[in-house]
């Protein structure tokens, strides 16, 4: 009976989380349809918060509209950071960080809704949202908030998982206006002429006990950097995937706690941003 049960249970994840008709699977969308990564990924823990800043819109150049959320510091510097959220969405977690990164930066802080206004509540919209999530139409949205941006301020990058892949993408596309980089625990791209146009030096934040972006991918992609003459550094925790997320029951607070006071002290330097 109990044998039944495990089976029956195993069959509907895979079932919930199997591959869907995106073409294109990249970075961590290719997890997507593993129903050992679905599994992975418990569900949030439930949260209440006030968010402190604001939604924002702007045109984006497949004619269409990208969405986020902007926190603005009381005072602040002529940079900004870009947020780029978990495969769960743009969430209350992510609005309390963006939220926090700008009061410890004293920055502009702006996520980024890559799911175009969608967020998951289950596993298997998470999987469906992150496998069906264009590169093209992601690409658009982060171009557009770079061109909200303005030339002018430094650009700075950070996320987690899904996103961590796309705070890498968007320092690539940032170009010579990109000053920072932070990966957390996301895929990194494989071919090294992708890496040409990134001038942000990036710092990436691993987990040991990962299954998917595993000690090889890292290094794998730290060959590429050396050989591109880029600046990439890297620290693993003994940590499983998903170990900065509060809302997580895979939440490692001391591994996350360091993990953070080495991002924020990498945004400050590169971002030339005062300690604070």
């Amino acid at each position: 009976m109990a044998r039944t049960a495990l089976l029956a249970g195993v069959a509907l994840l895979f079932s919930a989380c199997q591959a869907t008709e995106n073409p294109e699977p990249n970075g961590m969308a290719r997890f997507a349809a593993d129903p050992v990564f679905c599994a992975g990924h418990d569900l949030p823990e439930p949260m209440t918060y006030t968010a402190q800043g604001t939604p924002v819109s702007f045109p984006t150049p497949d004619g269409k509209t990208g969405r986020g959320y902007r926190s603005d510091p009381v005072s602040g510097e002529d940079a900004v950071l870009l947020v780029f959220h978990e495969w769960w969405g743009l969430n209350d977690h992510i609005r309390r960080e963006t939220d926090r990164l700008a009061d410890s930066l004293d920055i502009t802080v702006l996520a980024l809704d890559l799911y175009d206004g969608k967020v998951a509540a289950t596993r298997a919209e998470a999987s469906n949202l992150m496998q069906n999530a264009r590169p093209d139409r992601l690409k658009a949205i982060i171009q557009g908030a770079i061109r909200l941006i303005g030339p002018k301020p430094r650009i700075g990058t950070i996320g987690w998982c899904f996103g961590g892949s796309w705070s890498l993408q968007a320092s690539i596309l940032a170009a010579n206006q990109g000053a920072a980089c932070v990966m957390y625990y996301g895929m990194p791209v494989e071919q090294e002429d992708e890496l040409a146009p990134l001038a942000a030096p990036v710092l990436g934040l691993f987990a040991s006990r990962d299954g998917w972006i595993t000690m090889e991918v890292v290094l794998n992609f730290a060959e590429k950097c050396h050989v591109m003459g880029k600046d990439f550094r890297y620290f693993f925790f003994d940590a499983e995937h998903a170990f900065a997320n509060p809302t997580s029951p895979r939440f490692n607070e001391p591994a996350a706690r360091e993990a953070q006071a080495k991002a924020l002290t990498f945004l400050r330097e590169h971002l030339r941003l005062p300690g604070r």
